[in-house]
């Protein structure tokens, strides 16, 4: 069963932190948050968690609400990280892993098992604030899903990691959805979340703007990206009717076109005028979408 929130309002005097929120997170799945720093990602989170309570509306997993009986089942990442500085990295995730009913042996069997996969095998004894930003980062990870929970919810999980060390995260999020975890998270990282996620919310001033299955959200959105590669000046294409923008680049430019028959019209234009060498039709980034939608949010 999935993740239920149904008309979830978060107030807090006169200002509205999340507003009439309503969405289904299929079980399995990962789904992504976006927004903008303040569109109520991170309160909806808390809300979901029970680490705060919705001014209205409800929220269930399986069926039921979330409390402290089932904590065992949760994840969670928060986007301010919370790790003891003093402790050993052995010591905080034997804590951690006791507080979520696993005994000591188990625990080591599975920290073990993920300072291995992340490279960070000698941390095992060194304290927290002994390690980089970055690896800091790798252990509070280890911290959410050392006891293998059923929803994990991840608040900004990539932000201040180097490339290799995002797709070592990346990698994991999978593997955990391929055993079945559900997967929340937000990023403001739109290639990542476009690579990972089947289902997304775009929030703005705490309601959603966008939501529903990325393939299907970009085909609504209806504009499409056309690249061209040629020997000889492109500009004049940004006066073709259906020609939104235009961005040159060295090897040609890239166009954003109002629909699929636009691109007929450019072909035609291209025609004997020189060697192309790309001539690509695909659909909107996530990048694009986002730009567009939250800027009509601001408008």
């Amino acid at each position: 069963m999935s993740l239920h929130i149904e008309n979830v309002t978060k107030r807090y005097g006169k200002f509205t932190a999340v507003d009439q929120l309503s969405l289904d997170i299929p079980e399995g799945q990962i789904f992504g948050f976006l927004g903008s720093n303040g569109a109520g990602k991170t309160t909806t989170f808390r809300m979901i968690l029970g680490l705060i309570d919705a001014t209205e509306g409800k929220i269930t997993w399986e069926g039921e609400p979330i409390n402290y009986q089932r904590t065992d089942q949760i994840g969670y990442l928060p986007e301010e990280r919370g790790l003891y500085p003093k402790l050993k990295v052995k010591d905080q995730i034997i804590y951690l892993g006791r507080l979520r009913g696993m005994d000591k042996k188990e625990v080591l069997t599975e920290l073990n098992k993920w300072l291995e996969r992340f490279n960070i095998t000698d941390y095992l004894e060194k304290k927290v604030e002994e390690l980089s930003k970055g690896n800091q980062q790798k252990i509070q990870f280890i911290s959410a899903v050392i006891h293998k929970p059923k929803l994990l919810i991840l608040d900004e999980p990539f932000t201040g990691l180097d490339p290799v060390n995002v797709e070592l995260l990346k990698n994991a999020v999978v593997e955990l959805k391929e055993q079945g975890t559900t997967i929340v998270f937000s990023s403001h990282q739109m290639g990542t979340v476009e690579e990972l996620c089947e289902y997304l919310c775009i929030m703005q001033y705490g309601k959603p703007i966008v939501y529903g299955g990325l393939k299907e959200i970009k085909r609504s959105f209806g504009k499409k990206n056309l690249f061209i590669h040629a020997d000889f000046d492109l500009s004049f294409l940004k006066t073709i009717d259906g020609v939104d923008n235009q961005k040159l680049t060295p090897e040609g430019c890239i166009l954003q076109i109002k629909n699929e028959d636009v691109s007929q019209a450019i072909l035609e234009q291209l025609h004997q005028k020189g060697f192309v060498r790309k001539f690509a039709l695909e659909e909107p980034s996530l990048n694009d979408i986002f730009i567009e939608k939250v800027g009509e949010s601001y408008a």
